[in-house]
């Protein structure tokens, strides 16, 4: 992760939850940069574009317009360039389906957006703090899930 901030990209098609998101990291006091993008589409252009380094971690919303998180999920693992972009899925979805497909598609971790902000706050500062090369490293089915 960057030295000096995280780099956080969310794509989230919910104008509430983007702002609860961004004010759970302001609360939390770690030094972030966020970029938000309303949809699939929206976010694949800007990776695409990007010639430096990528953002430290991606929060993936599944349901969104123009193209899903699932969509971009599929694109972003077929792309090399990609290869090391941590991915957090955060959706409201709990289906046993939606969570393995992205398991199977290679995401990071599952998370259930939580309904109220300490709980966000929780989830936030547990996602940003895990050392992802030993998660992954031993990754399975019971650990993709954050359960709160």
């Amino acid at each position: 992760m960057n030295k000096e901030y995280i780099n956080i990209a969310l794509a989230d098609d919910d104008e509430d939850d983007i702002l609860f998101f961004t004010e759970a990291f302001e609360e939390l006091r770690i030094k972030n940069k966020v970029s938000t993008f309303k949809d699939g589409i929206e976010l694949m252009i800007y990776l695409e574009k990007l010639e430096g380094e990528l953002p430290d971690l991606l929060f993936l919303d599944l349901n969104m317009p123009k193209k899903s998180g699932m969509e971009c999920l599929e694109e972003i693992k077929a792309n090399r360039k990609f290869k090391d972009l941590i991915i957090a899925i955060y959706s409201t979805s709990s289906s046993e389906e939606d969570v393995e497909n992205t398991f199977v598609l290679g995401a990071n971790i599952y998370i259930k957006k939580p309904n109220n902000f300490e709980k966000l706050k929780k989830v936030l500062s547990e996602v940003v703090t895990t050392n992802w090369q030993y998660h992954t490293n031993s990754l399975n089915k019971e650990n993709f899930l954050l359960r709160l």
